[in-house]
């Protein structure tokens, strides 16, 4: 009955993470402005492969809004024209949204390749919007969180925009972040809401209260992470990315705060684990949390005591997402449970 719903809900949820993969790489590699404008990379809809096509040449066809680097200075082309011999101010303007001139061939792929999968997830998320309107009658929390997702996506599409516009804000960067997670959040919703299953027994009021416990806890460190990732963005701003010794090494509070209650998350999760034993209950999901969190921790630990090792940025971003996902599913999925014994 709900067989597209469910396909479109599991290929938007594959590329919103492929998104957020993506996205964590970027910021990794600090290909952030890989592409200076916004929705074109340097005015083409394919991105240029070398710093020569960036470059004024006489006897050549420029199309409205290609952009050019000239004198360290990005230009935007103001009609279609044919260059003369001569280069002529008249046909250009200057890029205003920022000062940030510059071409690296490898920034520019990556930051491009996060805006492909970005509207790939558009795309899928208004086909899942197009098979909803069937049960807007039927079934309208589908209908109504379909259209949410659909007015997230293009949330989130100005979000990346405002994120180029100022240069890598980073609390901007921080809002591009919580809006993915929000995303992941209705769709699961969505997901949910068009499956039936059943459970094999209903966990109990403690197994309930300690779940949502767990989850809050991810919720904090998730806020807690993103302060300290706004701290880093701002040491790498300061030391370069080949110094990354000194990216931690005067934190702020947030971060000792985001690292000891790591230690409360383990713990609460465990307790989490022997409950679910106890009670017999479906254990699919406690252990793929005890996994997350355990490479949670252990990225944790790599990049504080190793100076940041090659990915471990963006699998610790990565994992997190996928905890709050996993540790989201269970919940909706017990309370859907009991939502349905109640009728």
């Amino acid at each position: 009955m709900y067989k597209n719903l469910q396909r479109w809900t599991r290929i938007s949820l594959i590329i919103i993470y492929l998104v957020i993969a993506a996205g964590a790489t970027v910021r990794m590699t600090g290909s952030g402005m890989g592409c200076p404008d916004w929705p074109k990379c340097f005015g083409y809809i394919i991105p240029p492969t070398q710093a020569e096509q960036l470059a004024w040449k006489p006897n050549t066809k420029f199309r409205k809004g290609n952009v050019i680097i000239n004198k360290d200075h990005l230009l935007v082309a103001t009609t279609t024209f044919i260059s003369s011999e001569n280069f002529n101010a008249n046909q250009w303007e200057p890029y205003t949204k920022h000062d940030y001139a510059d071409f690296n061939a490898t920034h520019t792929w990556i930051e491009f390749i996060n805006r492909l999968l970005g509207a790939l997830s558009g795309l899928a998320i208004l086909i899942l919007f197009g098979y909803s309107l069937k049960w807007w009658r039927k079934k309208p929390i589908i209908f109504i969180f379909s259209l949410l997702s659909l007015l997230g996506i293009l949330f989130q599409a100005w979000l990346g925009k405002t994120v180029v516009d100022s240069n890598l804000l980073p609390l901007k960067i921080s809002l591009h972040m919580l809006m993915a997670l929000i995303l992941v959040g209705i769709i699961l919703v969505i997901r949910v809401s068009s499956k039936s299953f059943g459970l094999s027994k209903l966990p109990s009021k403690k197994v309930r209260l300690l779940l949502y416990g767990t989850f809050a806890l991810t919720l904090v460190q998730v806020v807690l992470g993103i302060q300290v990732r706004q701290f880093v963005d701002v040491q790498i701003d300061r030391w370069g990315y080949d110094l990354s010794q000194f990216w931690l090494a005067t934190p702020e509070l947030s971060f000792y705060i985001h690292r000891s209650l790591s230690l409360l998350v383990i713990g609460a999760n465990v307790w989490l684990f022997a409950l679910v034993l106890k009670d017999q209950i479906e254990q699919i999901f406690i252990k793929r949390i005890l996994w997350l969190v355990g490479g949670e921790v252990l990225l944790g630990i790599a990049m504080y005591y190793f100076d940041f090792p090659f990915a471990t940025q963006p699998l610790h971003l990565l994992l997190a997402t996928l905890l709050f996902g996993v540790q989201l599913y269970w919940i909706l999925r017990i309370n859907l449970h009991r939502y349905d014994l109640s009728l």
